[in-house]
């Protein structure tokens, strides 16, 4: 059985609560980042970035570089949207942007890190 959260506790949070840097640090601990990798709301955030780049993905021209494992990288998002988002989240969670706003980030600045972190694992 899992323990209650204990708000103030470090490395337990309450459920709902943001993972953020905490002051004075300006990026997640190695602890937040584990959480944040492990985040159900983020994960479906990171879903739906991923989702919408596939949709963009699947408009571009032919002639785009790497067109064809793109195609097949949206493709396969859109088959297996979750197994997709798995795959993604812990390696955006390492993207600057996530690292300096956690679970605050905005959904525009959450598109950007998405996007940086698919062409690198393709």
């Amino acid at each position: 059985m899992m323990p209650a959260p204990m708000p103030g506790v470090p490395g337990v949070r309450a459920a709902g609560d943001p993972i953020v840097p905490v002051p004075p640090d300006t990026t997640l601990s190695y602890d937040q980042s584990s959480q944040l990798m492990l985040d159900l709301t983020f994960r479906g955030r990171v879903k739906t970035a991923c989702l919408k780049f596939a949709d963009y993905i699947m408009n571009e021209a032919p002639n785009t570089p790497a067109h064809i494992s793109r195609m097949n990288w949206a493709s396969n998002c859109f088959k297996q949207p979750d197994m997709v988002a798995v795959a993604v989240q812990n390696p955006v969670v390492m993207d600057a942007s996530v690292q300096s706003a956690g679970s605050a980030i905005t959904d525009a600045a959450l598109q950007s890190a998405v996007e940086t972190t698919v062409g690198k694992m393709m």
